[in-house]
């Protein structure tokens, strides 16, 4: 299926103030033209790039979350490019914060989070989580030790696992105040009271379950890093196969780190450690590790419910067809799986995942229709749409990229 080729909603009507709105027209429009000028221009390009970045930083030193939030949400009604691009350096510049104090060699803090699943039976239990002392002090260690970090940094890891719902409550201008409060216990040479991070530990909201029921939950551990700005420990060479080979030796450190702290973090979670699975993703800022989870969540909540069917209907899942298409659903994009037997026929079952405006859709459909790989179901196919009666239109084998 074409991969830029997806149904655009109508624009829903914007309700905010005058000055805001005009505020954050002004920062989605500027956004959308950094994105279209990079290929035509790329001189002019930066300078308009250059212009957004300060854009941003001025609305975050005002606490003008509106305007941000506001920008975000009419670029993703705009051109989904621009909006990702407006929402990554929004985040970015969110979860980062310079420091410089008289002739002092300049800092930067950065909030990272690092997205946990955390398989049980019967759940976590709050009133169990941070009770091993040496546990929690060997992993918040763990960063620096496991050259994560820079030697010659400081990582602070909050003594939390927080609860989607509490990561959603962390707002742009509320999270470059948790930085500030952050910078000043880890630079300060006596204690320092830090209420606005105890405030941000609002206590879990989601789903209970019974003894014996199997769970899975979304868990986020947080922590901040202070460092120089010129550490040469964060410098990404500008060579283009040099910074491949940076970021793939990153990659293999991270894996090494998770094996190395996965008890270490059982152990944080739970008086009986042997009672957990744990499985992590990727480190990083805070809301980009944020949108990862939640990406990840809605992808194994669709899997779910496809196993779900085969298991309804006796069918192992390489005894049927899958095929993958892009549905209109308002102010959202759907992906729909629909399930054939394979021998042809009407569609006997299907799942539909919501999917941003804003994401790339291709990249969607190569995520899901690899993890439909994942659980056994060989025959995938993607389309440009389903007919009133489910049968796939413009069909075509889908070829892992």
């Amino acid at each position: 299926m074409p991969k830029n080729k997806k149904p655009v909603p109508r624009k829903p009507a914007c309700a905010a103030e005058p000055d805001t709105d005009a505020l954050a027209q002004a920062l989605a429009d500027l956004a959308l033209e950094v994105a279209e000028g990079e290929e035509t221009d790329p001189e002019l390009a930066a300078a308009r790039e250059e212009a957004l970045l300060v854009a941003i930083r001025k609305a975050l030193r005002k606490k003008r979350d509106e305007v941000l939030y506001g920008a975000i949400e009419l670029a993703r009604f705009t051109d989904p490019e621009a909006c990702r691009l407006l929402r990554g350096h929004i985040g970015e510049h969110s979860a980062t914060l310079r420091l410089r104090r008289d002739d002092e060699p300049e800092l930067e803090i950065d909030a990272f989070l690092i997205p946990l699943f955390v398989r049980s039976t019967g759940g976590l239990v709050a009133e169990e989580t941070f009770v091993d002392d040496a546990a929690y002090e060997e992993l918040a260690a763990s960063f620096v030790a496991a050259e994560l970090d820079s030697p010659k940094a400081r990582v602070a890891l909050v003594r939390h696992a927080y609860d989607l719902a509490e990561a959603d409550h962390i707002g742009y201008s509320a999270l470059q105040d948790l930085l500030r409060e952050a910078a000043a216990t880890m630079t300060s040479r006596k204690p320092v009271a830090a209420p606005l991070l105890e405030a941000s530990i609002r206590g879990w909201t989601g789903e209970r379950f019974a003894p014996d029921e199997t769970a899975m939950e979304l868990r986020f551990l947080f922590g901040f890093s202070l460092k120089r700005v010129d550490d040469p420990f964060y410098a990404v060479p500008k060579d283009e196969i040099d910074a491949d080979v940076y970021f793939a030796d990153r990659m293999r450190r991270y894996r090494a780190w998770t094996a190395r702290v996965a008890p270490l973090v059982r152990r944080c979670l739970a008086r009986d450690p042997d009672r957990l699975g744990i499985d992590f993703l990727y480190q990083d800022l805070f809301h980009g590790a944020k949108e990862q989870g939640v990406s990840e969540l809605a992808l194994l909540g669709t899997l779910s419910e496809i196993n779900g069917l085969l298991s309804a209907k006796e069918l192992a899942a390489d005894r049927v067809r899958a095929v993958v298409a892009p549905l209109a659903a308002g102010d959202h994009i759907e992906l729909r799986v629909n399930l054939y037997a394979l021998d042809g026929g009407p569609p006997w079952g299907g799942v539909a995942k919501a999917v941003d405006l804003a994401a790339d859709l291709g990249a969607e459909v190569d995520e899901l229709c690899d993890a439909l790989g994942s659980i056994g179901i060989d025959d995938v196919s993607t389309a440009d749409a389903f007919d009133g009666q489910g049968h796939p239109e413009g069909a075509q084998p889908y070829q892992p990229g």
